[in-house]
């Protein structure tokens, strides 16, 4: 079974400059030896966010990752407070009862 092959930023973006030094497409695909559907996507993302485009593999971004590492923390946080309240009433429940 063929493996899937794997691109650095750098070659993609190395392959985009040659797009957009007018080179063909088909001649761009076949000296890479890359599909032009591949490069037609990699030429799309790289136009619709020049500065996060093909930032790892399948992964968050590092913001994205950020984000979600914050909401966990508050989700935890938000839990434990909720808990040491109820142990708060049950504590002056069990005083006023004395």
């Amino acid at each position: 079974m063929a493996q899937r092959r794997r691109f650095s930023r750098e070659f993609k973006l190395k392959v985009i400059r040659e797009l957009e030094a007018q080179r063909p497409l088909a001649e761009v695909s076949r000296s890479y030896q890359v599909h032009p559907a591949t490069i037609a996507r990699w030429r799309r993302e790289y136009r619709e966010k020049p500065d996060t485009a093909f930032q790892g593999n399948g992964h968050l971004y590092r913001q994205q990752t950020k984000i979600a590492e914050l909401e966990r923390l508050l989700g935890q946080l938000t839990a434990e407070n909720a808990f040491l309240k109820k142990a708060l009433e049950c504590l002056e429940k069990a005083v006023q009862d004395m």
